[in-house]
């Protein structure tokens, strides 16, 4: 029997909230279901409100499935979350949250690509070299959300992404796993990667970005 994701999706979204990386109505869950379809938060609702009714139903080609209420919208970022579950067949979970660590970073990153530190954070995200030269896909925040959406297709059928996280220019990142407990400690991850990479510049260590 089929396990009803949406409290898992509740209770992570409550988490990024009480961190601040989902203030007001900012930010987006999904989890996916065997038959393909997912389940992806209604659009403008508080995050740190949530209910497991507060979820739509979505199909891999993007028709509305299930809903609570007809007037309920599914988050303007859905085309986002369909990119991802298309180009990674094993992923179940994919979050968006944003963060002020996630912004500011994003400003560091000149070209397509963002270079982290090589911390031990990584091995969490599975890089697990000596000395990784790592680096996270960055995506222009374009206003029609459908094209950041093709962007992130065409990018990785050519040159898959070395970590399961994405950003996106003063917005935040987008993560994606194989079951939401790890997405979730993605998102941890790459936060706390993001809150050093600020720290380190605070501080003057800039020469290890």
């Amino acid at each position: 029997m089929n396990t009803d994701p949406r409290p898992g999706l509740v209770a992570a979204a409550r988490c990024f909230y009480g961190h601040g990386w989902m203030l007001g109505t900012a930010g987006n869950l999904s989890a996916r279901l065997p038959d393909g379809s997912f389940w992806i938060t209604v659009s403008g609702r508080p995050k740190g409100e949530l209910q497991p009714h507060d979820f739509i139903r979505i199909a891999p080609d993007g028709e509305v499935l299930d809903r609570h209420q007809q007037g309920d919208k599914p988050s303007a970022e859905t085309s986002i979350h369909q990119a991802i579950y298309g180009c990674f067949p094993e992923a179940e979970a994919c979050y968006h949250v944003h963060s002020i660590e996630a912004n500011l970073v994003s400003r560091l990153a000149t070209k397509d690509d963002l270079p982290l530190p090589g911390i031990e954070m990584l091995k969490g995200l599975g890089v697990w070299e000596e000395n990784p030269k790592v680096a996270m896909p960055v995506f222009d925040n374009h206003l029609y959300v459908p094209r950041i959406a093709a962007e992130i297709c065409q990018r990785f059928q050519v040159s898959p992404p070395q970590v399961p996280a994405l950003l996106i220019r003063d917005h935040g990142i987008t993560v994606w796993a194989p079951s939401q407990a790890a997405a979730r400690h993605y998102v941890e991850l790459v936060e706390y990667i993001f809150q050093y990479m600020v720290s380190a510049r605070q501080v003057g260590f800039c020469d290890i970005l």
